[in-house]
């Protein structure tokens, strides 16, 4: 009896817990964060949290290690390739230049501009993901203020006339090419062997990626003139987003609205400790990111302002055009968003 007893038991727990493993939902996750990257503890985190809170079943894979172009982005979330995935908006809009319009250069240049512009611009940014691509956006984040790094002496732009820098959105490389420079369309991980190899004389990233993607060996001056704030988002595929129920979209909006705040809170704080790294100051604190001796190069109010009227000038008119080509009111719902926010427009 107390061994018919034990038996009986022994089912009853394999019969809960296959019903505990069937009642998950599983989520095939793709990444752009590396452990090395300073964002991958919050997304990590995050991830954490919808496993034992939304009992997800998450399967998490990465870009780099799949070979996979990140520029594909929004191609592999339509597909259905992944249910959810992240990617830097400027890299992946080739395939529709309306998504560039939430972080144009030029356009927002500290974290405060940004957060504004993203806001203005993120009901219809989703609107399009949702009609083009099949897609949701759950959260939209800043990778923080990018800036110059160069493996050669500079003290202003006019220095960058004729070298070869690196550009990952189209709107970047017109406010290069309106410099002099040579735009030079890199993925991050190919950008440290381009400027060991001198396949690129300069690079543009925030502190913080550089830092801990090792540029500083490869690079002597550090201009923090900041140009974007490198604008990334994660987006789940719509026909996975609607099988799910109303309990768990509403625990999923949650959870990545709060992993969005702490990417905000991320930029803000960890660039400062990255410059100071970087530049061999004291202050730097060891943790997230590496001592080294690059010259800081300061900041001019003429090149702030020549950032500006480069973006006035050519850049907004560049996107308009092109965008135009697929969204004829571009312009328009630009300046009714960015553009009131930022008090900019396009004319």
């Amino acid at each position: 009896m107390r061994r018919a007893r034990l038996l009986l038991a022994a089912a009853l727990g394999l019969v809960l817990a296959a019903g505990t493993a069937s009642a998950q939902t599983g989520m095939r996750w793709l990444s752009q964060s590396q452990q090395a990257s300073t964002q991958f503890p919050v997304e990590s985190a995050a991830m954490d949290r919808m496993r034992s809170e939304l009992n997800l079943r998450i399967e998490r894979s990465e870009f780099q290690a799949l070979g996979l172009n990140m520029a594909d982005a929004f191609r592999l979330v339509r597909a259905g390739t992944f249910d959810v995935v992240s990617a830097q908006v400027g890299l992946a809009a080739r395939d529709d230049p309306f998504l560039e319009g939430i972080d144009l250069i030029g356009v927002s240049t500290d974290m405060d501009e940004l957060r504004s512009a993203v806001n203005a611009y993120r009901e219809v940014f989703n609107a399009r993901i949702e009609q083009r691509f099949g897609a949701r956006v759950l959260a939209i984040w800043p990778f923080g203020t990018q800036v110059f790094f160069c493996n050669q002496p500079i003290r202003t732009l006019d220095d960058l006339r004729g070298l070869k820098v690196r550009s990952f959105t189209a709107s970047m490389s017109a406010l290069l090419e309106r410099l002099g420079a040579t735009p030079v369309t890199l993925a991050f991980p190919e950008v440290y062997p381009a400027l060991q190899r001198g396949v690129a004389s300069c690079g543009i990233t925030s502190p913080t990626s550089a830092n801990t993607g090792k540029w500083p060996e490869v690079t002597t001056h550090l201009l923090p003139l900041s140009v974007s704030g490198s604008v990334q988002a994660h987006m789940v595929n719509l026909a996975w987003w609607n099988r799910q129920t109303p309990a768990m979209r509403e625990g999923l909006t949650a959870q990545f609205r709060q992993m969005e705040d702490a990417f905000w809170d991320l930029a803000r704080t960890t660039n400062e400790d990255a410059t100071n790294c970087s530049i061999g100051l004291p202050s730097c604190l060891r943790r997230a990111h590496q001592p080294y001796s690059m010259t800081l190069v300061q900041v001019s109010e003429a090149d702030k302002a020549r950032v500006r009227q480069i973006a006035e000038e050519v850049v907004l008119s560049d996107w308009a055009q092109r965008c135009a080509r697929g969204y004829p009111n571009c312009a328009q719902v630009w300046n009714e968003t960015v553009g009131r926010a930022r008090g900019m427009a396009i004319r």
